[in-house]
């Protein structure tokens, strides 16, 4: 027995990396599973892969209407929508006055409007169906402030406040709103960043607790409890998996 048997979750950025892992855990535990993302080709190839459970659908998390079709999409295929992955996002790095107001507002739109929307999508449905689950994807850069990445760190920080309100304004329809805080994942779109700030010559988590970066499996198992009735009486609370990096100073 599965822990999500009967269930239907829509992830979105589910075509690679953290995503796809949290798509495959989802269908491997007994759920239907919609996988969204703008990315067409590679997100067909992971709904391909997990056969009759799964259905891709073509997502632009900053599109209203977009996002009304991908909850129509789920109801349609599968007969309801018990809980929603807002997974996907950019990553963006650059000094403050370095960042351009296009670039800024790119992030924004990406990481904070489209959790909005795809938070305000999926409620109505959720609550007809009698309850869900909801999980915000967020980063430890929604705890901290770190150089270099202002408009990131802005995006996630306001995930982390959305959460919290929608656990207070939904917990009474019988719907959990939680997010996960990443550290660093190895993942095409954090390879991306270190890339472009110059973070490849030597790596910065080897000086953490763990010493390592995290794999976008161990994450999808954290995102796995808090869907599932494992998690039962958790809401509105921050999870982080970040391998230590949030712990305190190893050495000065």
């Amino acid at each position: 027995m599965g822990k999500l048997d009967g269930r239907v979750a829509l992830v979105t950025g589910a075509a690679r990396g953290q995503g796809a892992c949290e798509a495959q855990l989802f269908a491997g535990e007994g759920a239907s599973v919609v996988i969204a993302d703008v990315l067409d080709d590679p997100g067909r190839e992971v709904a391909a892969q997990l056969g009759d459970r799964a259905r891709f659908i073509h997502l632009d998390v900053t599109s209203e209407a977009s996002w009304a079709q991908a909850v129509d999409f789920a109801v349609e295929h599968f007969g309801r929508l018990d809980a929603l992955v807002n997974n996907a996002g950019v990553g963006s790095g650059g000094a403050i006055q370095d960042t351009s107001l296009d670039e800024f507002w790119r992030v924004i739109r990406i990481n904070q409007v489209g959790v909005f929307l795809g938070m305000r999508a999926a409620v109505p449905t959720m609550i007809a169906a009698g309850g869900g689950t909801i999980v915000n994807t967020a980063s430890t850069s929604g705890l901290v402030g770190i150089a270099g990445t202002g408009a990131y760190t802005a995006s996630k920080h306001a995930v982390i406040a959305m959460t919290r309100v929608a656990a207070l304004e939904l917990g009474s329809h019988r719907i959990r709103v939680n997010v996960v805080a990443p550290g660093g994942v190895d993942t095409p779109m954090n390879a991306a960043v270190a890339n472009d700030m110059d973070l490849t010559a030597e790596d910065p988590h080897a000086k953490m607790p763990l010493g390592r970066i995290g794999n976008p499996t161990e994450i999808a198992r954290l995102v796995l409890f808090l869907t599932s009735d494992d998690s039962s009486y958790t809401t509105g609370a921050v999870h982080v998996a970040d391998g230590g990096m949030l712990a305190g100073l190893i050495e000065f």
